[in-house]
């Protein structure tokens, strides 16, 4: 890796100038079109004399300059301050495009520079016009490390939920014991959006205190005060089992406190289901909504119990527009081994289907992750499946390998996370205590459709 170091003021001098080139690959063009829109118009400064819609020829020059600004001269400690620029021309993958920047006036009082831009791709112009920058004022060595990948969000999964529900009648959810930051401000937010109508139960003088530090106004909030969690969790499920709302949220408190009260032989929310969770995952490498289950409830699932969640999933996968999922029963290999039981299980699961004892979607396993979801993987070992490749849900073994395999996802992928109970008597969001907002009003969309889907005792297809 090469060292260097930026230039001060000081040391710019007037007719200075630095060129460097760029060879635009796939993932670049990809990348750019995606920043640009292709379709936005860009207003250029004031001064300038048009206005141009910033394509993405455009977002590529734009970007060249940026970099040799920030990365070369003056490098590191420079801020743009103005740019006057026009854009012109075209670019494909493979082609060479070349930047230059000139030191064309230097302004003592405030550092700040103008440099003359030129972006070609050989003779064709892309984008000429100046920049404005404050230079730094100390030097500063660096080294040039490679410009990371970008892997791009194929799906936009939420975003897509979230369209949906607009003009859906809003869902009365019980929170259940909000008494930090993102566990109350997740549900407000989603009540601003129009999801839900929030129940929050819990100790009010704590959640107050919460909101206020948030500065989040509870103005017309119903609130339910309890003494403690566990208190809030037996509340929220008598109010689902009175009718009084429509589903329930996991708030700031653990698992076993609210799903102790959920599971509850006398007082609780059971069906003749198994309850399970579904980990609905948007990956930015994965072209498809994926499902994980069973991920937090149930540890050691038996064939029956995986039936169960099977079904839950796929009728979740329903809810979520996909009229026909692809269940892959996953294990650590391909085949049927009487010393697996995880594949013992997986081949069972597929006769039941056969036998309509699981019904709405295709099964297929015993099958490896890399078999389930990458297509090259199933090809090169001639998995001849009509889910193979393209598995919209993952049936794991047990919780910890599916627990392990969700988080892989999330932290290591940058996969978009939403997590709901399925099999009780409402649709609960069961979120982890370390999940954003973002987080939580994922999972939020994912519950109101569930719910809306419940209320109209029908499915929601696209």
């Amino acid at each position: 890796m090469d060292s260097y170091s930026n230039r001060t003021f000081d040391e710019l001098q007037l007719g200075e100038a630095i060129t460097r080139s760029h060879r635009l690959t796939r993932p670049d063009v990809e990348a750019l079109a995606f920043v640009s829109g292709d379709v936005d118009p860009f207003h250029t400064d004031a001064q300038s004399t048009r206005q141009d819609t910033m394509s993405a020829e455009g977002v590529a020059a734009e970007a060249l300059v940026s970099a040799l600004l920030q990365r070369r001269l003056p490098g590191p400690g420079t801020v743009i301050v103005a740019q006057d620029l026009r854009f012109g021309g075209t670019m494909r993958v493979g082609d060479l495009i070349w930047g230059t920047l000139t030191v064309r006036e230097k302004r003592p009082d405030t550092r700040e520079v103008v440099f003359e831009c030129r972006v070609l791709n050989g003779d064709v112009v892309l984008m000429t016009g100046s920049v404005t920058v404050i230079a730094p004022d100390r030097r500063i060595a660096f080294t040039d490390l490679a410009t990371p990948e970008i892997v791009l969000r194929h799906t936009d999964a939420f975003s897509r939920l979230i369209k949906r529900c607009e003009g859906m009648p809003t869902v009365r959810c019980a929170v259940v014991h909000p008494c930090d930051r993102d566990s109350l401000l997740g549900p407000l937010e989603a009540a601003r959006r129009g999801l839900i109508e929030p129940v929050l139960v819990g100790p009010e003088a704590k959640i107050r205190a919460v909101a206020e530090s948030a500065s989040a106004d509870l103005a017309g909030v119903r609130i339910v005060d309890t003494e403690h969690s566990h208190a809030a969790a037996a509340a929220a499920v008598a109010l689902a089992r009175a009718g009084e709302v429509q589903a329930l949220m996991k708030g700031s408190l653990h698992t076993d406190e609210l799903m102790g009260a959920v599971v509850d032989g006398a007082n609780g929310l059971r069906t003749a289901r198994r309850i399970s969770h579904v980990f609905v995952l948007d990956v930015p490498a994965y072209p498809r909504m994926l499902l994980i289950t069973d991920a937090a409830i149930n540890v050691a699932p038996s064939l029956r119990d995986k039936a169960d969640i099977a079904q839950n999933a796929i009728e979740l996968a329903h809810v979520l527009g996909i009229d026909e999922p692809r269940v892959a029963i996953l294990a650590a290999v391909e085949t049927v081994n009487p010393e697996m039981q995880s594949t013992l299980d997986a081949a069972a699961l597929c006769k039941m289907a056969d036998r309509g004892q699981i019904t709405g979607g295709l099964l297929d396993g015993p099958l490896a992750f890399d078999n389930a979801v990458s297509e090259d993987a199933a090809r090169t070992k001639q998995i001849e499946s009509k889910v193979a490749g393209r598995a919209n849900i993952l049936l794991a073994p047990d919780l910890e390998s599916g627990n392990m395999m969700a988080k892989q996802l999330q932290y290591l992928a940058g996969a978009d996370s939403a997590g709901i109970v399925l099999g009780a008597r409402v649709p609960i969001v069961l979120t982890s205590r370390a999940d954003s907002v973002r987080s939580r009003l994922a999972s939020t969309v994912v519950m109101a459709l569930l719910a809306d889907a419940q209320r109209n005792k029908r499915p929601i297809l696209p």
